[in-house]
């Protein structure tokens, strides 16, 4: 949604713009019908460069870095946050987690308890908090990524507040002088 919504804003700038190149020639028309100086002051003023436009409308507004790189993360470990969820997965109330606790390397042996089913437990509680350390890594990524593109669509409304204002007082000096011809 906030990619669209940068979408929206960029396309809305480049149609400020736009309007504010056709505002300038417009004043150079009115210049030019008020008065017979003010034409050929207009034929050797050089003309004000005209902006190309686009053949396939507005060009793509690319998100931040930050922000893509998060979402294809997140978007990989979906799936397995999907198999691995308690709620998503089927349940099995089997005691196949407890033959998990043999594969636990000597190491690891060491810091659990002896007795087999409370090594099963302790081992099952540090896999689900590693999970969850990386599905709180994952919203951090994303959280991160958030933040940094609505700091540069905010940048983007304040240049597009400015221009709008300008525009508008464009905008209604030239409606005075076609008011007055």
């Amino acid at each position: 949604e906030l990619v669209r919504q940068g979408e929206a804003l960029k396309r809305t700038e480049q149609m400020v713009d736009k309007m504010d190149q056709d505002l300038k020639t417009s004043q150079r028309h009115i210049n030019s019908i008020k008065s017979v100086w003010g034409g050929l002051v207009n034929y050797f003023k050089t003309k004000p460069p005209e902006s190309k436009p686009e053949l396939n409308g507005t060009p793509d507004y690319y998100a931040n870095s930050r922000l893509k790189e998060a979402m294809v993360s997140s978007k990989e470990q979906e799936s397995k946050y999907q198999e691995s969820h308690p709620n998503l997965r089927k349940l099995d109330n089997s005691d196949n987690d407890f033959s998990k606790a043999d594969l636990v390397s000597s190491v690891q042996r060491d810091s659990y308890p002896k007795n087999q089913h409370l090594r099963a437990y302790h081992q099952k509680i540090d896999n689900n908090l590693d999970e969850m350390s990386s599905g709180l890594s994952r919203l951090k990524n994303l959280a991160l990524g958030l933040q940094t593109e609505i700091d540069e669509q905010d940048d983007m409304l304040d240049r597009l507040t400015k221009k709008v204002e300008t525009l508008d007082v464009n905008i209604k000096s030239t409606d005075k002088k076609v008011r007055q011809l």
